[in-house]
Order: C-alpha cells, then sequence, then structure tokens
C-alpha cells in the first residue's frame, strides 16, 4: 500500500461559505415560494420555489460533512465506498468528497505513553487492565476521533521478567520513541498498529536480552561471530539499546512507523536472586580489595627488605627474614591494628 497525500483539497473556508450561501437562498426561496403573494406571475413560480428551497434544505447540509479540521502533526486517511483514496496531511481546512470515510483502527486504543493516555476513565477500570496487559500496553476501547497523530511519542513499555544467557532471570523496561511516516502502512498493512508496536517491542526485548549476560562474563558471544566479548547488560547499555532499536525497526517498517531511539529505563535482577546476587557481587569485590591489599603488602616489603639491605641496617638470614615477613604481612593485611608483642630475648 502506498501513501497517496491529498495536497489540492485545502479550500475548506471557501466551500463552506458557498454551501452557506446556498442554504441562505434555499431559505429565501422556500419563504417566498410559502408567501405566494404578489402579481399573477409571482403565483405561478411559488410552488417552483417552494420545491427548490426544501430541496436545497433537505440536502444542502450532506456537503459539510466533507468539510475536515487538522491540526499540525495531524493525518486523516480517507475511503470512498472500501477504496483508499488519499491521506490529509499539515495544519488546514480541508473539504473532500462527503461520502468519504475517515480510517483508523486504532483510534480507541490508548497505549502507556506520552500523549496517548486515557485520563477520563475509571481508575479502577484503568488500575485492572494495567494489571493484566501483558505486552505493556494499556487497551481501551473508546469512541476517538480518527485522525491519526504524526507527533513523535514515547512509549514506556512495562517491565519484563527475562532471564539472560546465562540464565538468571532479570527484571528489564524500556522506553522506546517513534511516529508515524506512512499512515496507509499503518492503517492497512497491519490490524492495529499500536498494538502492533508494543508487540515488537516486547519480543525485540527478549530476543536482545538473552544474548546478554547481566554482568561481564567470560565466553559469552553477544556478537554472534564466535568471538567471545566482554558485552553484558549493565555495562554495554548503549549498544544494547542500539541494538533493541534496529530489531524493532525491522520488525515495523511495514506498519510505517520509525522507531526514532530506545533507552533502558530499568535493569535489576529479578526479586528471587536479586539477594544471591548482591552477595556474590560483594563477594567479588572483598576478593579484589584483599588482592589489591596483598600486592600492596609485598610490595612494601620487598622495598623494606631492600632497603635494610641497601643501608646496612641489619643483617638478616633467612630465619629472621622470614619472621619480619610475616610479621610485616600480618600488620599490613589485618583488619584491626596490630597489637605488638616486644621480644626481649633472642630468636636463638
Amino acid at each position: 500500500m502506498k501513501e497517496n497525500i491529498l495536497t489540492r483539497k485545502k479550500n475548506g473556508m471557501m466551500i463552506m461559505i458557498g454551501l452557506i450561501v446556498l442554504l441562505v437562498a434555499g431559505v429565501a426561496l422556500l419563504a417566498a415560494g410559502l408567501a405566494g403573494s404578489g402579481s399573477e406571475k409571482a403565483r405561478m413560480i411559488a410552488p417552483a420555489g417552494v420545491v427548490i428551497g426544501s430541496l436545497i434544505l433537505s440536502v444542502g447540509w450532506i456537503p459539510f460533512l466533507g468539510l475536515k479540521i487538522l491540526n499540525p502533526q495531524e493525518a486523516l486517511v480517507l475511503t470512498l465506498f472500501g477504496k483508499y483514496i488519499g491521506t490529509l496531511k499539515g495544519a488546514g481546512f480541508y473539504f473532500v468528497n462527503p461520502f468519504c470515510v475517515a480510517v483508523n483502527p486504532a483510534s480507541g486504543t490508548k497505549l502507556n505513553q506520552s500523549g496517548d493516555v486515557n485520563r477520563d476513565a475509571d481508575p479502577a477500570l484503568t488500575t485492572l487492565a494495567s494489571s493484566i496487559s501483558g505486552a505493556g500496553a494499556l487497551t481501551i476501547r473508546g469512541t476517538g476521533g480518527k485522525k491519526i497523530s504524526l507527533k513523535i511519542m514515547t512509549l514506556n513499555n512495562s517491565r519484563q521478567k527475562i532471564n539472560d544467557c546465562l540464565g538468571n532471570p532479570v527484571e528489564i523496561g524500556i522506553a522506546v520513541t517513534w511516529r508515524v511516516v506512512d499512515t496507509a502502512k499503518a492503517v492497512f498493512n497491519v490490524d492495529n498498529y499500536k498494538e502492533y508496536l508494543s508487540l515488537q517491542c516486547d519480543t525485540a526485548l527478549r530476543n536482545i536480552v538473552r544474548i546478554y549476560p547481566y554482568d561481564v562474563a567470560r565466553n559469552v558471544d553477544t556478537t554472534g561471530d564466535g568471538i567471545a566479548v566482554e558485552g553484558s547488560l549493565r555495562g554495554s547499555s548503549e549498544i544494547v539499546a542500539l541494538r533493541i532499536r534496529d530489531e524493532i525497526q525491522a520488525k515495523v517498517n511495514e506498519a510505517g512507523l520509525e522507531i526514532i531511539e530506545a533507552r533502558i529505563t530499568y535493569l535489576a535482577y529479578s526479586t528471587e536472586i536479586a539477594a544471591v546476587m548482591l552477595q556474590r557481587q560483594q563477594a567479588s569485590a572483598i576478593i579484589d580489595a584483599r588482592k589489591m591489599i596483598v600486592d600492596g603488602a609485598v610490595g612494601m616489603v620487598e622495598m623494606a627488605l631492600d632497603r635494610l639491605k641497601a643501608n646496612g641496617v641489619v643483617e638478616l638470614d633467612e630465619e629472621r627474614k622470614a619472621a619480619m615477613v610475616s610479621n610485616l604481612l600480618v600488620v599490613l593485611c589485618g583488619n584491626q591494628n596490630a597489637q605488638p608483642v616486644v621480644n626481649s630475648g633472642s630468636l636463638y
């Protein structure tokens, strides 16, 4: 389906003035015919005036149905007896065939996104619909207008529980910025382009998250080229978001939608393993800290022994060196301040 933009229909004001003049003329003819007074000639044409005036008043309102007003960044898809005839785009006052019908299957669908939330809905109904919605979309059928918004909108997808490539369940949510670029595809190629977008966001999110680990892991191929890389959901959020955006765009091209940006808004381990993973991160941090402390302590001991030997302060045999190294490591690596014991005797 190819979009056909109607560019020569922006004459609504002129048509409306002409219709008003025609209706006024019909009222005047009807009134003159019903009066039926005056000359003999006037009385003879009075029935014709009544007929013409009545006809004008009976069908004169029909052309008013062809008057359409569009605000900036709005569009209207029109069909005539089931055939697509074109799309009105841009702000203005238009006149089209009065028998044209505006089509927008998604007019009554409200997504959890900017500019598209039904604030007049019953709060209890809204909460119930949101709780049972599995695709992150709050769907409420209503009698909204048939106009299609061309503005940039942000779909705030609900948090999902997905297993990463290591099998760990994580909770993740994304915000997708999108807009309609082809109204004909959006209306005729898919049943409901808003619900279609929400579903594709969920699918793309699951496909990409399953490729990456939550944190950096060894021997994990996230690019599909057979080479292990250090990508992760937490450390490579920009790359992950870009891949999610490209995945969604590939799916919604046929729906006439453009995905401008996708961003990760929430990322955390699932509640059932969050405590265990926190302990794991703490243990890893403790190990890294201890390793740094030991490396530093060994370097300080080596420096102390080299300085004592270079300055000729004391000559230490291997046994005294071992005792000194042990004492220094205990002092430098201990969690608490050392309490030395002074030995007044000899080691031998």
